[in-house]
């Protein structure tokens, strides 16, 4: 199972977010093998959170070259979007408890992924929908390091949408098959 689920993770991260030009960043630390993905086994929030904890502590650990992000990746808790989204608030608590504002920034991904202000099929929520909820560990170093070299980085945003929007729905079918399956 958990192969297939790292395996689901990886052709959603080479299909649509470097394959859409989603995070015009993401294609060198995966091409390099330097993107760690972590399976959680997590059924509930405190074991989840020892899991974040653990990563931020490894990634602490690791030098940059081996390691430049994580993908916690977490099958079996927070399939509801409005629990994922009460637990980001607990993981940005421990990010701040732990001392790593500034240091590691979150980013998060979930098969229901909705903005705020956006109705459920909004083309735009297809930017931060991934086949599981994800809890996406960043260094600020490395962002900051790679937006000095990036013209304009206030457009990626808006130029994810339009990308997003512009696809056919054969194109939406093959890129997300998990936000089309009968049991959905």
């Amino acid at each position: 199972m958990e192969q297939a689920v790292v395996a689901a993770v990886q052709q959603w991260l080479a299909d649509v977010v470097v394959g859409l030009n989603l995070c015009p960043f993401a294609r060198r630390p995966m091409r390099a093998g330097q993107i760690r993905y972590r399976v959680s086994g997590a059924r509930d929030d405190e074991v989840l959170m020892a899991e974040l904890l653990e990563e931020m502590q490894l990634l602490d650990s690791s030098l940059a070259e081996e390691v430049e992000t994580t993908l916690l990746i977490v099958p079996n808790h927070l399939r509801d979007f409005a629990d994922f989204n009460q637990f980001l608030e607990l993981a940005e608590w421990l990010i701040e408890r732990r001392d790593y504002t500034g240091i590691y920034q979150l980013a998060s991904f979930h098969p229901d992924y909705q903005f705020a202000g956006t109705a459920p099929g909004d083309a735009e929520n297809l930017t931060n929908r991934a086949p599981y909820p994800i809890l996406h560990l960043l260094r600020e170093a490395s962002i900051e390091r790679v937006l000095k070299n990036y013209p304009d980085p206030e457009s990626i945003p808006e130029n994810n949408i339009r990308r997003v929007e512009a696809l056919t729905e054969e194109q939406k079918r093959r890129l997300f098959p998990y936000l089309f399956d009968s049991d959905k």
